[in-house]
């Protein structure tokens, strides 16, 4: 016998498990295997809000959103029938994605050579300087389950020695990278990052929560430090030779 939820968001037995599964609190609903449903039920988080459905028109008419990740034609035609302006988890995600674009561009046309010269910032390559960019989504990843669970992060001081320390461990810990494995990293990182902020409760992403406090500081509030370095490199480098 399984638990689903009913169009008045009541649970009832049921001889046949759902073919949905749903988020009580976010008021989202999405397929069994949404990549971005299961990555936060490894990390624990979740469980507790999960709920099951029989069939899509309960699910819509419980009151739930389809995923923006795993139903993507679903969530648009909802979101052309809600008729509503662009909300706050796309204003956050244009955001973050005019920040990622912007450090992108700084290192365009680049030659593999020039991303491996060192002294961008201090001994730090563009390569490294990737990297270390890709190491704080990491741990944006890491610690916004925690943030949304009401728990709090450990702190650097405490764990590394401070933010310096980890900067130089996981700096090392990546040395041996390729240019194409640095790369492949960036971008399957910051591919994970956007599914998880797809998937959050759209209460959690305004500009005073704990939540958007901390992936500001981790992401979009970070990319322009190192892009504005990377241009002050570029603009102090040798013109290139014809």
């Amino acid at each position: 016998m399984y638990t689903l939820l009913g169009a008045d968001r009541r649970p009832y037995p049921s001889p046949e498990r759902g073919v949905l599964g749903g988020h009580m609190r976010a008021r989202l609903y999405g397929r069994l295997d949404c990549q971005a449903a299961l990555r936060a039920i490894a990390r624990g988080g979740y469980v507790k809000n999960r709920v099951f459905f029989a069939d899509e028109k309960i699910a819509v008419s419980a009151g739930f959103r389809p995923c923006a990740v795993c139903l993507p034609e679903s969530y648009a035609r909802w979101k052309l029938a809600k008729g509503c302006s662009m909300d706050r988890r796309q204003q956050l995600l244009k955001r973050l994605e005019k920040a990622w674009g912007d450090f992108k561009a700084s290192y365009d046309g680049l030659s593999d050579p020039e991303l491996l010269e060192p002294d961008v910032t201090g001994a730090w390559s563009v390569r490294d300087i990737i990297a270390h960019v890709t190491s704080w989504e990491e741990e944006a990843l890491k610690h916004l389950p925690l943030v949304l669970n009401g728990k709090r992060p450990p702190r650097y001081s405490v764990t590394y020695g401070g933010i310096d320390a980890f900067n130089a461990r996981t700096t090392e810990q990546k040395k041996n990278l390729s240019l194409p494995e640095v790369f492949q990293h960036q971008e399957d990182v910051h591919r994970r990052l956007i599914e998880l902020i797809e998937g959050v409760p759209e209460d959690q992403l305004g500009g005073d929560t704990r939540f958007r406090h901390r992936l500001r500081l981790d992401t979009y509030g970070h990319y322009p430090k190192h892009a504005d370095a990377i241009h002050k490199w570029r603009e102090r480098r040798p013109p290139a030779r014809l």
